[in-house]
């Protein structure tokens, strides 16, 4: 990979991660790459910025922070097949990030991506509209304004003052297959499907997997079970009985737009996928789960005599 022109991203109000990031800029200009760099946050998005200012192709962003901040890099930069460097420095859980002890040594890992000595995981993504009734769920133009998320699209209500009961009709390709009363409805990708889609008793899906999972959040029915569809499957949901108009779309867990009496949420998977650059050599996707999501397993730990080899 060349290193001609670079985005470096830290996570807004978090100095450590600023401070990595400018040394970063600092020993990638000394080598004649042109950086752009600023914070990332819920009151800072730099891309529009970045990508309408960018004089040539860029060739990495190194995105610095934790989840949070590797989720907005990809919703901005997946349409555009940039790759991303996403380090887990200022973060918390890090399901998406690189171990920041593989960091330390920064000059290493310029020459390694110079030398192409590691890996890229691609992830599948997910896309969403708000569309009036009479408009085909099928007819999705290129130039009409979408919504893009990595984890999952999330349609529930949301009111400063209570909890509001949301009451969604589901459709998968035209057909009406429930409709939901409870809190709200995900629609995530694998990758979020270790998100708030587990924490909703959601399946755990491989990320190398092109699937949507359907979690209904806290239903009043112990029938709403979640559903796993194939990738090319088209899901609408229509909000009900929303007199308070409090339903909201939501991606990522960041507000999208509120959805109005007779409208729906068209979503379906996206054409491109979010580039993540590997720099473990033994990375695991299941480590990662036993790591982040603490799993103990049996109390008793019993011998595996089985995988004794002579």
């Amino acid at each position: 990979m060349q290193l001609q022109q670079v985005i470096i991203v830290y996570k807004a109000g978090d100095t450590h991660s600023q401070r990595w990031a400018e040394k970063c800029a600092r020993q990638l200009e000394a080598q004649g790459c042109h950086i752009l760099m600023g914070p990332s946050g819920p009151k800072d998005n730099p891309y529009p910025v970045f990508l309408a200012s960018a004089t040539q192709a860029i060739d990495l962003a190194i995105v610095l922070g934790g989840d949070g901040t590797a989720l907005a890099a990809a919703r901005h930069l997946a349409p555009d097949g940039i790759p991303i460097l996403a380090v887990n420095i200022g973060g918390h859980l890090g399901f998406l990030t690189e171990p920041a002890d593989l960091f330390m040594d920064t000059e290493q890992v310029w020459q390694r991506i110079l030398e192409d000595r590691y890996a890229v995981q691609q992830r599948m993504m997910l896309r969403a509209r708000v569309a009036d009734r009479d408009v085909d769920p099928t007819d999705i133009p290129e130039e009409e304004p979408f919504y893009t998320a990595l984890n999952e699209m999330c349609i529930k209500p949301a009111s400063a003052d209570r909890m509001i009961t949301s009451i969604l009709e589901l459709e998968i390709d035209g057909e009406v297959v429930d409709q939901y009363q409870g809190d709200g409805l995900l629609v995530a990708t694998p990758t979020g499907s270790t998100c708030y889609t587990v924490a909703a008793s959601g399946p755990i899906l491989h990320p190398g997997m092109e699937a949507m999972a359907i979690t209904p959040i806290c239903p009043l029915s112990l029938s709403s079970r979640p559903i796993v569809l194939p990738p090319g499957s088209r899901v609408s949901v229509w909000p009900l009985a929303d007199r308070e108009l409090a339903t909201k779309l939501w991606m990522d867990g960041v507000l999208c737009t509120s959805i109005w009496p007779g409208q729906r949420v068209d979503i379906w998977m996206a054409k491109y996928r979010a580039r993540f650059v590997l720099l473990r050599e033994n990375y695991s996707y299941y480590r990662t789960l036993r790591e982040k999501l603490d799993w103990a397993g049996a109390r008793i730990q019993y011998n595996n005599n089985h995988r004794i080899t002579n």
